[in-house]
């Protein structure tokens, strides 16, 4: 006998003679798993928040970080100059964090004036702010108490 033959005699052997659909198991299986995504996505959901979360908040430190050793070391390179002042170094920096949207910065410089230091002597520009001041974050989680500080030495030139 042939296989056609077989299974037009035995209807067990082919499914879609019988009138059993394979769809309507399939059907009956994904009744039974309603609520199922949104079970797991309960159970992910905050570990993935917290991943972007904190991706986002230590990006924005490091970025904040490095814009204002940048900031400090634009006031060093002023500072060092001949005719340099405290008000002047501190507006700089100012205005390169300002151009960078970040504010409320402390500077500080040392010597101060910067014209104190004798010639080949360094000049310190610290610029410190707190990590609530740039964070994007409403309430910053991992390092929200933090702050964020840079200084640059350079030495001074000066005609003796």
């Amino acid at each position: 006998m042939s296989q056609a033959e077989t299974a037009q005699s035995n209807p067990a052997a082919n499914p879609a003679s019988s009138g059993f659909k394979l769809e309507k198991l399939c059907r009956l299986c994904r009744n039974n798993r309603r609520g199922a995504a949104a079970v797991e996505f309960a159970i992910i959901a905050p570990v993935f928040f917290l991943l972007v979360f904190g991706m986002i908040e230590f990006g924005r430190m490091i970025m904040v970080q490095q814009i204002i050793t940048n900031a400090s070391r634009e006031g060093a390179r002023i500072a060092v100059l001949d005719g340099a002042t405290t008000n002047g170094v501190t507006t700089q920096v100012t205005n390169y964090l300002d151009g960078a949207g970040v504010r409320g910065a402390t500077v500080s410089v040392d010597p101060d004036p910067p014209t104190d230091a004798g010639w080949g002597e360094p000049v310190t520009v610290e610029v410190t702010i707190p990590f609530n001041n740039v964070s994007w974050l409403p309430v910053p989680m991992f390092v929200g108490d933090m702050d964020l500080s840079s200084s640059a030495s350079m030495r001074r030139e000066t005609v003796q």
